[in-house]
């Protein structure tokens, strides 16, 4: 496995990233809207900074409400998912998807529960 991405929350995608492209010169790799959110994909070397914008209450509407601005999720890749997900059951980590699912740019992912990996919302990411 290897870091993929940051998740990050934010009521404004478009003037972040633009923002970071200024700051750090980040450039957007990838664009959609997917699951009720608008998601920017900016290149950071080796990963990515993922910018979630709600368009519609959810997950990620209820996070900025509770939280504000800031870091969402941390996401490892991996090559085989399905390894990965039973590499965690094998350590009784809770997981918040038993199966993997679809997530942005057409991934296979699945999240693991914070309360079992140091408060950190973990995301597995198969590309």
């Amino acid at each position: 496995m290897h870091f993929d991405h940051a998740g990050i929350a934010t009521d404004d995608a478009q003037a972040l990233a633009e923002l970071y492209g200024d700051l750090f010169g980040l450039e957007v790799a990838h664009e959609e809207e997917f699951d009720g959110l608008r998601v920017v994909f900016l290149e950071c070397g080796d990963g990515y900074f993922e910018l979630l914008e709600p368009l519609e209450e959810g997950t990620i509407s209820r996070y900025l409400e509770d939280n504000g601005s800031g870091i969402h999720h941390l996401a490892l890749a991996t090559d085989d998912i399905e390894g990965a997900l039973e590499t965690v059951r094998d350590h009784e980590v809770a997981l918040i998807d038993e199966e993997p699912r679809p997530g942005a740019w057409g991934h296979s992912v699945a999240f693991l529960h914070p309360k079992d990996t140091g408060g950190i919302l973990i995301e597995l990411v198969e590309h």
